[in-house]
């Protein structure tokens, strides 16, 4: 046991990882991280920022050196180097970037989701835009984090098509509650879905946590509900641009700073005290 930290949406902003990591205890100059640490990276390194080519250098160096505690999730924006493109994109990343990303996505060092056990032994789900309800549903409904993570690591040789199955965010279709692990949309379809199980009497299993997108935006340095029918559900760290959402007995957290071109200098990520990773 020791600490793990969940990174969420670089959007290629080396710095901005630099100083994150720094913060948590890495070598000032190698970046090294210390011995209590574990990170899960949540997705989406690249695109947007300034050099998306040195943060997959700096994860691929990582990987390498210290496979035990750098733990890579994919996000919908490597899936455009991983899979088949699903979408335009004004900016594309260096073919060597492009390459690293293919090889982890093809040796298993990028994965679709993780599992953290804390030391209560209680479980968290990470993986990049949330597990659905519906998702969960169509996988059996796991009852361990443990058991949905091997569930949705699972999907990536076996089925393509649930792994990446988009909704509202891609198209700008309806909303989709069985929408897969790197589209779903976090109010309408994230939180959306385990409210309609909670009606049902359907408890969510084991707390979330996910980037990708947030209920809560930041305009001009203030936070904005983006979707208001949760307003008594959120739980908003404003400094640290953590959002919690109490729904079906457990929380989704999400962690997307919400980096575009320009990076934040007040976000962090969220830390785990006592904890380890185990799937």
């Amino acid at each position: 046991m020791g600490r793990v930290a969940v990174i969420g949406d670089i959007g290629g902003h080396l710095a901005q990882l630099s100083r994150a990591l720094r913060r948590l205890g890495a070598d000032p100059g190698t970046l090294r991280l210390p011995a209590d640490l574990q990170v899960v990276q949540v997705g989406d390194l690249v695109h947007r920022g300034p050099d998306s080519a040195g943060v997959v250098a700096l994860v691929d160096r990582l990987l390498a050196d210290q496979p035990g505690q750098w733990h890579q999730l994919a996000g919908n924006h490597e899936g455009q180097y991983v899979d088949v493109p699903a979408f335009d994109w004004p900016e594309t990343v260096p073919a060597g970037a492009q390459e690293t990303m293919r090889r982890w996505w093809a040796t298993g060092a990028m994965r679709v989701a993780a599992a953290v056990t804390l030391g209560d032994g209680e479980q968290v789900l990470v993986s990049h835009a949330g597990l659905t309800s519906g998702l969960h549903r169509c996988l059996g409904r796991p009852r361990t984090a443990d058991d949905a993570a091997a569930a949705l690591n699972g999907l990536r040789g076996t089925h393509p098509a649930v792994l990446w199955r988009a909704g509202a965010m891609l198209g700008g279709g309806p909303p989709d509650l069985t929408a897969g692990p790197m589209w779903a949309e976090a109010g309408a379809e994230l939180a959306a879905s385990w409210v309609a199980d909670e009606v049902l009497g359907v408890r969510m299993p084991f707390t979330q946590v996910h980037g990708h997108s947030s209920v809560v935006g930041h305009e001009r340095g203030e936070p904005v509900l983006r979707a208001p029918e949760l307003r008594d559900r959120i739980q908003l760290q404003r400094d640290d641009r953590h959002v919690a959402v109490s729904v079906a007995g457990e929380l989704l957290i999400g962690v997307d700073p919400g980096f575009g071109r320009t990076a934040h200098s007040r976000w962090a990520p969220l830390v785990f005290a006592d904890a380890t990773v185990t799937g």
